[in-house]
């Protein structure tokens, strides 16, 4: 070999290789998403997400404890309520599930992390779609838009810090903005899940949801198969005043994450979602990969293709491999 150019010499040892690494990953990065359940008294597994469960009052508070004192950046609070109907009316309601929840989170963080909340309707309807549905039986985005505007005043005034817009509905950032500055809410905050895929990776979630699902998203949930859509939706969310954008799912989505880090003026998010965590653990379980390089691999890959804040559901291990 006669070249003196020797790439090597910076991969040698773990803290020659810490100390040149390109992108860094910190707890404080890190969003855990978590299911509370109406009339539990004590965690229930998701049997399709080892290690994830479903909470109860209780045990969230304790959640959000852990999560603060692990460093973690905030939780994204989903909730289950017993009672589901066609235009999901317990999302709107001050004493429902999800704005229960994000009452005991807020006073579990105590200023320490960030209170997300999932604003859409899927959780909360008896057809298990995002949105209400007209008499074709197709969804009604303005409809829907309404529903929004009264789930985000609930949400705002039970103490979210951040609402998470990830219906898909044209003009829902528009509208919810609007709502919540008509009301003085001029601090809450907004993450659109702006380019948002109808993807086979959500199956895990929709069990930890319980959805009431029939058929697919596919008439608002973005098409796989497009890139620059997904800059687009991006772009115009931005516009219509959200405060971070994000990229749903994180792993199959890269190239799109990647465009809309390099084109967006606010904070970008992404979403390591169930069925991107659920593969990581039933290959580890198997004896495939090893669990844990495989979780920090992934997380390191989604913020090296430019997101700022990333949800997993491994955020609480990840804060303690990351240190």
């Amino acid at each position: 070999m006669t070249s003196a150019i020797r790439p090597r010499r910076l991969r040698a040892t773990p803290a020659m290789r810490r100390l040149v690494a390109e992108t860094r990953v910190s707890a404080s990065q890190l969003v855990l998403p978590v299911f509370v359940r109406e009339g539990l008294d004590e965690p229930r597994p998701i049997n399709s997400l080892p290690g994830v469960s479903q909470h109860s009052l209780d045990s969230l508070a304790d959640v959000v404890d852990a999560a603060a004192n692990a460093g973690l950046g905030g939780v994204m609070l989903f909730a289950v309520p017993q009672v589901r109907d066609a235009v999901g009316t317990q999302a709107s309601l001050p004493e429902g599930i999800l704005n229960r929840a994000i009452s005991v989170a807020n006073e579990a963080a105590a200023g320490r992390l960030v209170v997300m909340a999932d604003l859409c309707l899927d959780e909360f309807t008896d057809h298990g779609h995002c949105g209400v549905l007209g008499e074709d039986g197709s969804v009604d985005n303005d409809a829907t838009l309404e529903v929004y505007a009264s789930m985000a005043l609930a949400q705002a005034a039970a103490g979210a810090e951040v609402l998470g817009l990830s219906g898909m509905m044209d003009g829902q950032v528009a509208a919810v903005r609007e709502a919540l500055e008509g009301a003085g809410h001029t601090n809450t905050a907004i993450l659109a899940y702006s380019a948002k895929y109808a993807s086979a990776f959500y199956g895990p979630f929709r069990d930890a949801v319980e959805s009431q699902l029939e058929g697919d998203r596919r008439t608002y949930q973005m098409n796989p198969a497009n890139r620059s859509e997904g800059l687009l939706e991006a772009a115009l969310d931005e516009t219509e005043g959200a405060d971070i954008v994000m990229v749903k799912p994180a792993l199959p989505y890269l190239d799109v994450l990647a465009d809309v880090a390099a084109a967006s003026a606010i904070p970008v998010a992404a979403y390591h979602v169930s069925g991107e965590y659920a593969q990581i653990e039933a290959a580890a379980a198997n004896g495939w990969i090893d669990r844990r390089t495989a979780h920090v691999e992934a997380v390191t890959s989604i913020a090296r293709a430019g997101a700022d804040i990333i949800l997993t559901y491994a955020a609480l291990e990840l804060s303690e491999w990351l240190a």
